[in-house]
């Protein structure tokens, strides 16, 4: 048997040429690829490649104007009024006083009930804060009182801001016929206005109780 002829040693040349063309093509190709990706880390790209995201649906007008509005504030709390103090034109119960000496409070037969402030004698006086007597003067006092005496009774006085300040007025306390017998009575005072603190003051030349008060006013 004859043996294959060996091919010649320029075709193993030739061979192993192409071989090593091809071998550096791909490694070649293969470094492009890996320095693209490097170059796309350091340029913080995605690993894989975007995918287009859906147009968004344009927003609709009500969203629009929502949106177009500032945000809402608190509301404020309700302011809560100044004390207007006690109407000096009201009537003003005599056991509603800021405070007192010598006085104690009992029912009383008057009209409309209620209380009245009673054993009242000499010495004796009644204080009611922050009464307002307003831009117009006042010119009267007026009281409900009952009074069972034998003798010349008694005076109540109007003091404003302090028991020792001049009366502004004095109301002669009579006999009305009975402890619960009631009856106003009035007489002038200095002309006030503002706001002050109105005590009553009681007094008289003899010893014990003369007169029950139901409630005062004052009036132009």
């Amino acid at each position: 048997m004859t043996a294959p002829a060996s091919p010649p040693p320029g075709v193993y040349r030739s061979r192993s040429r192409v071989t090593r063309d091809r071998l550096a093509l791909a490694a070649a190709g293969l470094a492009l690829v890996l320095l693209g990706y490097l170059i796309g880390r350091l340029q913080g790209g995605p690993d894989a490649p975007a995918v287009a995201a859906a147009p968004s649906a344009a927003p609709s007008p009500v969203a629009a104007t929502a949106s177009a509005q500032p945000p809402s504030e608190p509301s404020p709390p309700p302011t809560t009024p100044a004390p207007g103090g006690t109407d000096a034109y009201s009537v003003i119960q005599a056991e509603a006083a800021s405070g007192q000496q010598g006085t104690q409070v009992q029912e009383t037969e008057d009209t409309g009930g209620g209380q009245n402030v009673g054993w009242i004698g000499d010495g004796d006086w009644l204080r009611f804060d922050d009464v307002d007597f307003g831009d117009q003067p006042a010119t009267t006092f007026v009281a409900r009182v009952a009074a069972d005496t034998d003798d010349d009774g008694g005076r109540m006085e109007v003091h404003l801001d302090s028991p020792g300040n001049d009366p502004a007025g004095t109301l002669e306390i009579k006999d009305t016929g009975g402890w619960q017998a009631w009856i106003s009575m009035e007489t002038e005072i200095t002309p006030t206005t503002g706001r002050h603190t109105v005590f009553l003051t009681f007094g008289r030349d003899g010893d014990g109780e003369f007169v029950n008060v139901n409630h005062v006013r004052f009036a132009h």
